[in-house]
């Protein structure tokens, strides 16, 4: 409210936004109530904590892209009603797709072999389908409702300039229009430098104690426990358990294996036999879950035991083993996606190639930076295992949005004055809005940071720096710079782009 209310400078339009996205949760969690009773939908608190931060800043978004071209189209027609239909006409391709990309990206997720991964992907992509279906329904029907007054104080005038001709991102447009291509080699080697701190990202998974910024009982518990005894894996024992037939060797085998201090007498029911074995070391250490790795090798060796290996450890190095796989099939998945979706929206290869390249190089410069950040500046105890693909997926899929606002824009001015001209007056006319955008987007999520977990703070804190320099350096410098450098050929092998080269530009008014 605060951000809308900076954005819009008046004291009543940003009501129409709030109460439109407040409506998009309520039936957002609606359908996902329902469909976990009726259709065996997984959820859990974090989804549900992540649903509405999403569907506030993603549905805010696209409220304020329509407001901005429906305050454009006012200037240019006089009755509300042929106003909006225009703006709707040309900000819905864009929306659209931007919401298609956060939707397909997040159903990606339904292929991780983590169970709260794969159940957070459904969730969200329900609050942002209901978002971008009351964007595009009930908050137009609001706005032609309520009128041009809705926008007092700065009433949009008929037959008056929708932008100012010296506006900030006229002048910026023109800085960058000198020497584009020294700018997208500068700002791009910015960004790869910030990149290189992603090497010191400890995402190996976060200890009881780490995975709260505050001190909860349990962790009292925890360290109590730690003072009265000698061995420090009594907590969280490792559990054995295989065919009782061999137990005899199972037991040597785990008496002798290094890293462990002690076996209890195997107890034996229904033909199977359980061991707890103690660790003699933390049982959240590298060394506790080598060790983990060195029992089954052992264990799965002994013929016909059978046996199985378990406890909070190895859950520990499950989940490591899991996130690594989740990584590496839905993070090339997710760029696919975005790819085919850039394409068919722009209809060329060229663009689509940069705009993915320009994300991908925004998200490694966003890892690195808070990766420095949580090490030197919070000193966080590390990282979850699964925070390097959540922050990939949430930054990739809106991180793309603002390079769609820009590039429908610039598409849809090609044909009126060509490419390098259409840059500078897209960049003039949503300069403003998508920054708008990214401040409300990135404060949304910086809401996560007020929660006591060390996963969702560091998760909301790396959304709103990567939206930051996704709005202020990515879509405004380098995607700007890469258009006026390359020009034309950004629409390739599109009719656009054969169209523009024997087209006349329109000189620069």
């Amino acid at each position: 409210m605060v951000l809308l209310l900076i954005t819009y400078r008046s004291p009543f339009l940003w009501i129409l936004p709030v109460v439109s996205a407040a409506i998009s949760l309520a039936c957002s969690q609606a359908t996902v109530y329902l469909l976990a009773k009726h259709a065996g939908l997984t959820v859990n608190g974090q989804g549900i904590g992540i649903l509405t931060v999403m569907v506030f800043g993603a549905a805010t978004d696209y409220a304020l892209l329509l407001i901005a071209r429906y305050r454009e189209e006012l200037h240019n027609y006089q009755d509300r009603h042929e106003a909006m239909a225009h703006a709707l006409r040309r900000a819905v391709p864009a929306i659209v797709a931007s919401a298609s990309t956060v939707i397909a990206s997040m159903l990606c997720l339904l292929v991780a072999q983590l169970n709260p991964t794969r159940a957070l992907g459904p969730v969200i992509a329900i609050g942002v389908c209901v978002g971008l279906i009351a964007m595009l329904t009930l908050l137009p029907a609001l706005l032609v409702v309520f009128g041009r007054w809705i926008f007092w104080p700065n009433k949009p005038v008929y037959g008056t300039a929708a932008h100012k001709a010296n506006g900030v991102w006229t002048r910026i447009g023109a800085l960058i229009a000198k020497r584009p291509r020294t700018i997208w080699l500068a700002t791009a080697a910015v960004l790869a430098i910030s990149a290189l701190g992603a090497f010191n990202l400890q995402a190996s998974g976060l200890s009881a104690k780490n995975s709260y910024r505050t001190t909860p009982d349990s962790i009292i518990g925890e360290e109590t426990l730690g003072r009265h005894f000698t061995t420090l894996g009594n907590g969280s024992p490792v559990v054995v358990i295989g065919n009782a037939a061999a137990a005899t060797v199972m037991q040597a085998k785990l008496a002798s294996a290094f890293g462990v201090s002690s076996v209890t007498p195997p107890l034996v029911k229904d033909g199977n036999v359980l061991f707890e074995a103690t660790l003699d070391s933390n049982p959240s250490s590298e060394s506790a879950l080598a060790t983990i790795g060195q029992l089954r090798t052992s264990m799965h060796a002994i013929p016909n035991a059978h046996a199985l290996v378990g406890g909070d450890t190895a859950i520990t190095l499950d989940t490591q083993r899991a996130s690594r796989h989740d990584r590496a099939i839905i993070i090339p998945l997710i760029l696919a996606v975005v790819f085919v979706v850039l394409t068919a929206l722009l209809r060329s290869l060229v663009a689509p190639l940069l705009l993915v390249g320009t994300v991908v190089l925004s998200f490694a410069a966003t890892l690195g930076v808070c990766a420095e950040l949580f090490n030197h500046v919070f000193v966080f105890g590390g990282a979850d295992s699964s925070y390097p693909l959540f922050a990939f997926v949430f930054l990739v899929a809106l991180g793309i949005d603002y390079n769609i606002f820009l590039m429908t824009r610039i598409r849809e001015e090609t044909q009126k004055v060509g490419t390098k001209q259409a840059a500078l007056v897209a960049l003039a006319a949503t300069g403003t809005v998508i920054t708008s955008a990214g401040m409300v987007l990135a404060g949304t999520f910086s809401a996560l940071a007020t929660l006591p977990l060390t996963f969702l703070t560091e998760l909301g804190f790396t959304v709103a720096v990567g939206v930051l320099i996704d709005t202020f350096i990515v879509r405004s410098v380098l995607v700007t710079a890469l258009t006026l450098n390359i020009g034309r050929f950004m629409w390739w092998p599109s009719k656009l782009w054969r169209r523009e080269g024997s087209m006349p530009v329109k000189p620069k008014s």
